[in-house]
């Protein structure tokens, strides 16, 4: 086969194996409400580095705003860049999390530390290797980013600003 037809062929097993390959997620949903436990305790946790907690945060953000990737009008994609940001803003934000804690954690939440081993490595077999590279730069940025806002002694400044203008309706 050439030409064309072959490359059709190709680009629909490529679909096919992608969707296959995001259908391991599903087992990962009939525990998220044991993740969403852990993710909430070791962001109440002290100890979790504030750079891993902002990240969530703009994740968050990302979510609320509503202005994304893929419009959520598009049946399917429209979602999966949703579940994307918050799979790898979680997968990051895990990565920066003390191992002892995060162990002590699930210890405590009873979540058995093999399956969550598991269930990491597949979302990891998952995310292509550059995102995974970028984003594990992203708390390196905001640390830089603070220190450097820290450093103009800029919020006192915006702060006498706010107080002085008074805060826009």
């Amino acid at each position: 086969m050439t030409g064309d037809a072959g490359r059709s062929r190709s680009r629909n097993g490529g679909a096919i194996r992608r969707l296959l390959g995001y259908s391991a997620f599903l087992p990962l949903a009939s525990r998220a409400p044991s993740y969403a436990r852990l993710i909430a305790a070791l962001v109440t946790d002290g100890r979790t580095p504030l750079a891993r907690k902002a990240l969530l945060a703009v994740a968050a953000g990302y979510l609320i705003v509503g202005r994304n990737i893929v419009p959520d009008d598009i049946p399917l994609l429209g979602g999966l860049d949703d579940l994307v940001v918050v799979v790898l803003a979680v997968d990051v934000f895990l990565d920066g999390v003390p191992a002892e804690l995060l162990h002590e954690k699930l210890d405590e939440l009873g979540i058995e530390r093999d399956a969550f081993d598991r269930d990491v490595a597949q979302i990891r077999r998952l995310t292509p290797k550059p995102v995974r590279r970028v984003l594990r730069r992203v708390p390196q940025a905001a640390a830089a980013l603070s220190r450097a806002i820290t450093a103009t002694d800029i919020g006192p400044r915006v702060r006498s600003w706010i107080d002085r203008e008074g805060f826009p309706a």
